[in-house]
């Protein structure tokens, strides 16, 4: 009984959090950008598997429908990439949320994202994720000087 008890609170949560991911068409599509209902649960089914995969637990609405709102603007989203870049985008924000050991809001964290993306990545997802956030975690962490030792050394290493 327990365990069916879990499962329908589940089920109940997952189906509002595709209800929430929904009503964000209406705003999302002055810029050309709306997702099916196919497409929104597998981006709430990413959001539950990444929170899984990093050990993290949320409650509420989470960040997909701050990740939507904060990105639908982007000039580098468009209607053919949009649900996968969402995707990735969840899955990018739950591991460096990690990475970072909490040490930014969700909020901040997205804002770096967004403007990272838009700017010197110029949309590319890999350099995000590859260069960005990672030098993000690390200054974070170890402090800027950490991530200026490493340039200088990769520099060195270069000569």
């Amino acid at each position: 009984m327990g365990f069916e008890l879990i499962n329908l609170s589940s089920d109940i949560v997952e189906r509002k959090a595709v209800e929430e991911v929904l009503n964000c068409n209406s705003f999302t599509e002055r810029f050309g950008l709306t997702l099916t209902h196919r497409q929104a649960v597998s981006l709430v089914e990413t959001r539950t598997a990444s929170l899984k995969a990093n050990g993290r637990i949320e409650f509420g609405g989470g960040v997909i429908e701050k990740i939507i709102f904060e990105f639908c603007d982007s000039p580098y989203i468009h209607t053919n990439n949009y649900p996968d870049t969402l995707n990735e985008l969840t899955e990018i924000f739950y591991y460096f949320k990690n990475e970072t050991m909490d040490m930014v809001s969700d909020d901040e964290l997205i804002s770096f994202m967004k403007s990272s993306f838009d700017g010197v990545c110029q949309g590319s997802l890999e350099s995000l994720a590859g260069r960005e956030l990672y030098n993000l975690a690390r200054r974070l962490i170890f402090g800027k000087d950490a991530v200026e030792e490493d340039e200088e050394h990769k520099e060195d290493c270069d000569e």
